[in-house]
């Protein structure tokens, strides 16, 4: 493998897994990339500025901004004034989470990944499953932090 096939089998995973993320009932889709990656790393990294989560996810800090804003309304965050600098704003995950973010999480790949695999074989989506399983365990979202520090390190 090298790294256009790497950024292409990214690409065909981020598909997919939009793919499984169930549409709401009526409402705005939670399913955009950027939120997504956003809540991620809200839940990576709790009590960050929006500046600090722009500078790990290196998104323009409106699309941060915005992003957050949906979080908010969906109710997967919760932000509050930083006391130590009254202008900013700190984003935290939710303390009870939203009948949405729940619905988000308890839903399954299976369907997706047999619809991209062209099959719906039990042994086969298994062992797909257990592959990504693999790479999630290793290559969580702070990867990308120890990947854009210098010497890769956290």
């Amino acid at each position: 493998m090298n790294g256009v096939d790497l950024f292409l089998l990214g690409r065909t995973l981020m598909k997919i897994g939009e793919e499984a993320i169930p549409s709401p009932a009526g409402g705005q889709h939670l399913a955009d990339r950027t939120v997504l990656i956003v809540a991620a790393d809200v839940a990576a990294h709790p009590g960050s500025s929006i500046s600090e989560i722009t500078e790990r996810i290196g998104f323009p800090q409106s699309a941060v901004s915005g992003s957050v804003a949906r979080l908010r309304d969906a109710g997967a965050v919760r932000t509050a004034t930083d006391p130590a600098d009254r202008r900013r704003q700190l984003v935290h995950p939710a303390e009870q989470v939203s009948d949405r973010v729940a619905a988000i999480r308890a839903s399954g790949v299976e369907a997706a990944l047999a619809a991209a695999l062209g099959t719906a074989d039990p042994g086969r989506l298994a062992e797909v499953v257990a592959a990504l399983d693999t790479l999630a365990r290793h290559l969580g979202p702070a990867a990308l932090t120890k990947l854009r520090r210098p010497g890769g390190t956290a």
